[in-house]
């Protein structure tokens, strides 16, 4: 049996982008993941081994964006998806969405938002 766990619109101050002024000023990213888990277990034992701890999935998460720089977002959504993927056990496939709001493109635009998908193989 396979259930999804969203964590929608967590959001980090981050340092990332191409401009020196971004890496060196950072703003406001959103993340939102998807991930799809083995929970035949949950019905029998109702316990926290038989899924994912989402608090760690949020952490995780926290670490990754505020810690470390990147200049893409596409690369950081898939630092986050292959770090998930690999972490958790009861992940098979996860859906990563990284938003930059008002990304600096010459233009007024909500957000910048990029998408990965990693599945076990």
């Amino acid at each position: 049996m396979t259930g999804i766990i969203r964590i929608k619109n967590a959001i980090f101050y981050g340092y990332h982008g191409v401009y020196a002024s971004e890496q060196n000023s950072g703003g406001k990213f959103e993340v939102d993941v998807e991930l799809y888990c083995d929970i035949s277990n949950v019905m029998l034992t109702d316990s926290l081994k038989s899924t994912v701890d989402y608090e760690q999935v949020y952490n995780f998460l926290k670490d990754l964006i505020t810690e470390k720089k990147f200049y893409l977002i596409e690369s950081l959504a898939y630092r986050i998806a292959d770090g998930l993927i690999k972490k958790f056990e009861k992940v098979q496939k996860v859906i990563v969405r990284v938003r930059k709001p008002s990304p600096p493109v010459g233009g007024v635009v909500d957000c910048v938002e990029v998408e990965v998908e990693i599945k076990k193989d």
